[in-house]
């Protein structure tokens, strides 16, 4: 006879990465690599944000320079730079940070919703806490998602 338990609360898996002297966490589900900046075949550079098009593993995607797009200074590129390989619900594409940290396992419990947040940051989910870490969670499709509207929109003015 087995007893009926509680379903325990859900643990997921992060990939943590540093950005502007915060770190960051999204799904781990969503990283398909992570790649040296230096390994991608790069060309048809389109502007500060979007760093080039590059082709990986024979898949040409988008590369967003988050560095710039989340703070006004320019990108410094060092032979360390790792680039996030991401699967998102409508496309590959690749994200480059100030540098990739770890991946950690967080439950429902560990994340706190941000209070008063507008509907152009739906993106933020809350911040992780794991020991003494602050992880500031996001949703990487609503994130690009947001990112690619605002570059449709400077293309077509």
């Amino acid at each position: 006879m087995s007893a009926n338990l509680p379903d325990a609360p859900a643990l997921h898996q992060y990939l943590t990465f540093r950005l502007g002297g915060l770190e960051y966490a999204l799904d781990y589900s969503r990283v398909q690599e992570l790649r040296p900046l230096q390994a991608l075949e790069r060309f048809a550079a389109d502007g500060e944000i979007i760093g080039g098009v590059a082709i990986s593993r024979g898949v040409i995607m988008p590369i967003v320079d988050m560095r710039i797009a989340f703070g006004p200074r320019t990108a410094q590129h060092d032979p360390k730079t790792d680039v996030i390989i991401l699967k998102l619900s409508d496309c590959v594409m690749g994200m480059v940070t100030d540098g990739v940290t770890d991946i950690v396992t967080l439950g429902p419990s560990q994340i706190r919703p941000f209070d008063h947040i507008g509907e152009d940051s739906d993106y933020l989910l809350g911040m992780g806490h794991i020991h003494a870490r602050k992880l500031i969670v996001i949703d990487i499709d609503r994130l690009m998602a947001i990112r690619r509207a605002t570059l449709g929109a400077r293309h077509a003015a």
